[in-house]
């Protein structure tokens, strides 16, 4: 029995929701205006929109889509808004249970009341990833021929986990992960509505705190864990709903941790000063306490490349990339699998062979130049291309260096006055051991000490 078996659905086929159902379900958006976070999806004109709001006469019919998006950002609760529409039938099925009989049946019965002259139907396919190629297939008739409009919703990228054909005769829309203020939003009107908790519990700023950083974007996830506190907070008496009552409902205690705070800086600093000691183990578990506390995966990743490149440097140069590859994982697959990506980048960077050489040559360099230090750039190494430069002696005497048995020239590069300057200086630990010889030889070469 589904939640909604009890309480029969309408004419429809819209399911009625249970008095008892869970506050997720109970809590769905009764209209387009209570959508959060979808904005830009479900402006008026949009494909989307005709489908929530019905058609309208001699309007153009509207296509068939595809959601893609993560969990709890509104996919479902988009195909039972369509669902309302007073012109459509509405029919759903489940990708993980139903089968290639399943999909004929309901595009034989579409075709049966279009044929009469009966309503239009829309087939909500939930988790569509699920299908396999000849279920896939069995939709494409009826999705070309618009027996049924259907609205296939996937947590999979649909390049990967739906048909070619599917897709090309379908409009996919992707959902935005929600903002923390969207759920947030979304957790007051729960609180409020008679839909959901009726004004009976209160919810303790601390305790809202940890709920949205426990949840992340997931709306659905937020409403089940808020209902979870609240029966929590009901059976010690209490109508607020505080840090402790979540902390029981989840069994997760909250970690101390102030995003905008003191707390974020002093983690912050100590996971950077641990990967710059080489104590890998620290520096995990205060990454750890980072996301474990809902700190954005991102700034995570922009601290491990800045430390990639300032305390390891050309001591080992494949931890930059290690670092930037992290940045870019993250970007795109979100937590909690970034966790994965970033653990590998801060165990890399942490157990490397450390330098800053690079880090304070630039520093000196800029200190020069913001001291008004450096002359005029040579006249050999000035831009020759443009007409009348070589009348002025621009690139006069200028040696090519790959011409040169060494690839490297016995010229002048730093402007007047910076001549003997030395900014980079290698250390001998890890690559740079090979680094530093190589550059004493260059350097002998640049300045006229080459023998051969």
């Amino acid at each position: 029995m589904d939640l909604f078996e009890a309480a029969g659905r309408d004419v429809s086929g819209t399911p009625r929701v249970r008095a008892d159902a869970p506050l997720a379900v109970r809590m769905r958006p009764a209209n387009v205006e209570e959508v959060l976070g979808q904005e830009h999806l479900l402006r008026p004109g949009s494909p989307l929109r005709r489908l929530v709001e019905g058609q309208q006469p001699g309007a153009v019919p509207p296509t068939s889509v595809v959601l893609w998006g993560p969990p709890g950002t509104g996919k479902t609760t988009l195909a039972y808004l369509m669902a309302t529409a007073a012109d459509r039938r509405f029919v759903e099925l489940s990708a993980v249970t139903a089968g290639v009989k399943d999909v004929r049946a309901v595009i034989e019965d579409a075709r049966r009341r279009l044929a009469g002259g009966g309503q239009e139907t829309v087939l909500f396919v939930d988790e569509v990833h699920r299908f396999s190629k000849t279920q896939q297939d069995a939709l494409l008739p009826s999705v070309e021929n618009r027996l049924v409009t259907l609205v296939a919703a996937t947590t999979e990228n649909p390049s990967f986990s739906v048909i070619s054909p599917l897709l090309s005769r379908s409009l996919l829309l992707t959902l935005r992960p929600l903002e923390p203020e969207d759920v947030a939003a979304l957790v007051q009107r729960a609180l409020d509505d008679p839909r959901g908790l009726d004004g009976a519990y209160t919810l303790a700023d601390d305790a809202a705190a940890h709920l949205l950083r426990l949840v992340g974007p997931d709306a659905r996830k937020a409403l089940t864990v808020l209902e979870a506190a609240a029966g929590t907070a009901h059976e010690v008496g209490e109508t607020e709903i505080s840090l402790t009552s979540v902390e029981r409902a989840v069994d997760i205690a909250a970690v101390r941790y102030d995003r905008d705070g003191d707390q974020h800086y002093d983690v912050a600093s100590a996971f950077i000063k641990s990967m710059r000691g080489s104590d890998v183990d620290a520096a995990l578990h205060y990454l750890a306490r980072m996301l474990t506390a809902g700190e954005d995966p991102r700034f995570v990743a922009r601290r491990i490349v800045i430390a990639a490149s300032e305390e390891v440097g050309m001591a080992d140069p494949s931890a930059l990339a290690t670092a930037v590859s992290a940045f870019q994982a993250v970007s795109f697959i979100g937590m909690p699998e970034a966790r994965i990506v970033l653990a590998q980048a801060v165990v890399h960077v942490a157990t490397a062979p450390k330098s800053n050489a690079s880090y304070t040559a630039i520093n000196a360099a800029m200190a020069d130049v913001a001291a008004g230090k450096g002359g005029a750039v040579p006249f050999h190494l000035r831009d020759a291309h443009y007409s009348g430069a070589k009348r002025l002696g621009h690139g006069q005497d200028y040696v090519y260096a790959h011409d040169t048995p060494h690839g490297v020239a016995t010229q002048t590069y730093a402007p007047e006055g910076l001549e003997e300057a030395r900014y980079y200086e290698p250390t001998g630990r890890g690559f740079e051991a090979q680094v530093g010889p190589r550059l004493a030889r260059i350097r002998q070469i640049l300045d006229g000490g080459a023998k051969d």
